[in-house]
């Protein structure tokens, strides 16, 4: 029997009496014949052995030594483990963890025993798995399983989700496609930008023209991002329970709510603006009024601090998106609600998002970039003409062939990006709300939050 406190029953370590030596037969102080080795030895009234604790438990929390004479036939049991934090005891018929085993041990080692005393399994195993209805656990995340939910409903629901995504970069880029074949040929602009003897007024008109160029192809992006956005956002809450969902039904849910998402995102830019405005508005001011160095100096600090107050905030709304598709709530009452979210994580939210983002813009290089070079070779500028100036004569070859590598790209971020948000906002609630609760009551997972003893949910 181990001689460590709170493991050695009662009565099983030798008195400090009992020193070997009893009268022998006759009378005299000769050693008598030995016990018995499975005799146990007589307890002494005085107190327990050197051995032993100080500090015994209560002698109620014991099972009592004795118990039915074992079968000399039947295999014993095995011994228990040793103390620590290893493992759960080993399963099968009569041992620890099985069904068969001894009273208390059974149900995988939790949960009493009779009685109310304490199983074997109650302190090595760790809690019960969570239950795993769907892509994630429902349970807090760490950042790898929410990278991999947003992947494993990519490949889990790929019908789905590569239908929606495909759809919506495919009508993207054939309008991008369309308005920069016929509106915005930038070429000019570029090469005026290029010309270091161009005048100021034709500097300032070619970068206006290039502004208005990419700010016509960012806004239709932006819109197919807000619909695909939509439309997986529906299909990822679905896959944490373990559901699938149509493109038809996605549309139907995500409808009602796709002008709020509209505005909503369009808040988003408008709010950086504002701010980083109202940053630099005083140097600017000042530089208006004669400030010199000092007016510029003040517009940069302004502009920096301005910018950083801005991140802060797009981070602390960053969950709205869901809340407002999922909640079904207004564009205000979604950005409280995110807010709350991310209130005291707001580093966590901010690298879950970027390592994300870097995530997705590097898959999407991996195939835009071959695309690029492949669409000016086959241009008419060629590969030289593409690095010297960064794009190609904007010929329909050079805008069809990108345009492939365009939608092929967002064919793979779209679900990355939107899942990750989706996967995000659900960890926060689980976190704060234990929405784990109601998940799993609505995935129809049987007992679980509900406490009782030895009861494991899910898988």
């Amino acid at each position: 029997m181990n001689d460590t406190p709170g493991w050695a029953s009662p009565g099983s370590a030798p008195s400090n009496g009992q020193n070997g030596q009893e009268p022998g037969p006759s009378g005299t102080n000769q050693p008598g014949p030995p016990e018995p080795a499975d005799q146990p030895d007589q307890p002494d009234p005085s107190g327990p052995g050197s051995k032993w604790s100080k500090e015994q438990p209560p002698p109620a929390q014991w099972p009592a030594p004795s118990g039915p004479q074992a079968d000399p036939h039947q295999t014993p049991p095995p011994p228990p483990p040793s103390p620590g934090w290893g493992g759960r005891p080993p399963a099968g018929p009569g041992g620890y963890g099985g069904p068969g085993g001894p009273a208390g041990h059974g149900g995988g080692g939790y949960g009493p025993g009779p009685a109310g005393y304490p199983g074997w399994g109650g302190g090595w195993g760790g809690p019960p798995p969570a239950a795993k209805p769907g892509v994630i656990p429902l349970r807090p995340l760490g950042v790898g399983e929410i990278l991999d939910g947003a992947v494993s409903t990519m490949r889990t629901h790929w019908r789905t989700v590569i239908g929606i995504s495909l759809a919506v970069a495919v009508f993207t880029q054939i309008a991008v496609i369309l308005i920069q074949g016929f509106a915005l040929d930038d070429s000019a602009s570029t090469d005026t930008l290029n010309d270091p003897s161009a005048s100021v007024s034709e500097l300032s008109r070619a970068l206006g023209d290039t502004l208005l160029n990419s700010g016509v192809v960012l806004l239709i992006t932006l819109l197919g991002t807000i619909v695909a956005t939509a439309l997986l956002t529906t299909v990822t809450s679905r896959a944490v329970l373990g559901k699938s969902v149509t493109t038809a039904e996605a549309w139907r849910d995500a409808r009602p709510q796709l002008v709020k998402l509209v505005g909503l995102t369009f808040l988003f830019p408008l709010i950086g603006v504002v701010i980083v405005a109202v940053g630099t508005l005083p140097g600017i001011l000042a530089a208006v009024a004669g400030g010199g160095d000092g007016a510029t100096a003040l517009a940069v600090l302004g502009g920096l601090a301005a910018g950083v107050v801005a991140l802060w905030l797009l981070v602390r709304f960053s969950l709205a998106s869901p809340a407002l598709m999922l909640e079904k709530q207004g564009v205000l009452k979604s950005l409280s609600r995110s807010a709350k979210l991310v209130r005291g994580s707001w580093w966590r939210v901010f690298g879950i998002q970027l390592l994300a983002t870097i995530i997705a813009n590097i898959v999407a290089s991996i195939i835009v970039i071959p695309f690029a070079f492949l669409a000016a070779a086959l241009s008419g500028d060629g590969v030289s003409g593409f690095l010297n100036s960064g794009t190609g004569d904007l010929g329909w070859t050079f805008l069809i062939v990108s345009g492939i590598g365009s939608v092929i790209g967002a064919m793979l971020t779209f679900p990355i990006t939107a899942g990750v948000t989706v996967l995000l906002y659900i960890d926060q609630r689980i976190r704060r709300e234990a929405l784990d609760i109601d998940l799993a009551r609505t995935a129809g997972v049987q007992g679980y939050g509900s406490g009782a003893p030895g009861a494991t949910p899910g898988s």
